[in-house]
């Protein structure tokens, strides 16, 4: 399951990312409601944790924003306000659950745990890209009957890029989304582990390559083979 949570307290954010990843689910966080907004648009989520005070948006507009725009992934709306009406406006918005701050971390993963059935949808638990299929429950790299487990790092960098395979991602944005915000990672640390990814490939004998952008960043090829 990949769990997308948009939440401008950091620590909050921060702590929410590591319980879902302590369930083995994928989960990356945002700090604010623009943002959030883009990434959840992607599609690429299976729940939205989505707070409502959220500076750039609030979090009311931008679940009206995604179920404007057809967005069908659901939504798990975090809010300080206990009164009905704040709650009604919550789901009238496009929220499909709400919970109240300070909240049991058992009542969050109950929560996320039930919209992902929601109608009893099939929750993703692989990505693919050309022969590649990378699961994201285990971490396991799979290519045919070939497979390599990665580490966290070399999971949420490929993750990144298997997430936007049509784009280059830059060393910027990797250091941000995998190392953090506050991090004293640098660009060579980005670079150890593409060299780590470059030798699992080349382990699995796929046809998929990280191709480097020089000053610029990296992008996956061999999609189309």
């Amino acid at each position: 399951m990949n769990i997308l949570v948009i939440e401008d307290e950091r620590r909050l954010a921060d702590v929410l990312v590591k319980i879902m990843q302590e369930q083995k689910y994928a989960a990356e966080a945002v700090y604010n409601g623009l943002d959030g907004l883009e990434y959840a648009r992607s599609g690429q989520y299976d729940v939205v944790i989505l707070d409502v005070m959220l500076p750039g948006m609030n979090g009311l507009e931008v679940a009206r924003t995604l179920r404007r725009e057809k967005n069908t992934t659901p939504i798990l709306m975090l809010t300080a306000k206990s009164e009905i009406a704040d709650r009604v406006e919550g789901l009238d918005c496009g929220a499909d659950d709400y919970l109240t701050k300070p909240f049991a971390t058992e009542e969050l993963l109950a929560r996320v745990r039930a919209l992902s059935r929601r109608m009893g949808e099939v929750v993703l638990e692989t990505m693919e890209y050309g022969d590649l299929t990378l699961d994201l429950n285990t971490h396991d790299l799979r290519k045919g009957a070939k497979s390599v487990r990665l580490n966290r790092k070399e999971f949420d960098v490929l993750h990144l890029l298997m997430a936007n395979s049509r784009l280059v991602v830059t060393k910027e944005t990797l250091i941000t989304k995998v190392w953090g915000y506050d991090s004293n990672a640098e660009a060579n640390n980005v670079e150890a582990y593409i060299s780590f990814l470059r030798k699992k490939l080349l382990f699995l004998d796929s046809r998929v390559s990280i191709v480097a952008l020089r000053k610029v960043g990296y992008k996956l090829e061999g999609g189309d083979t």
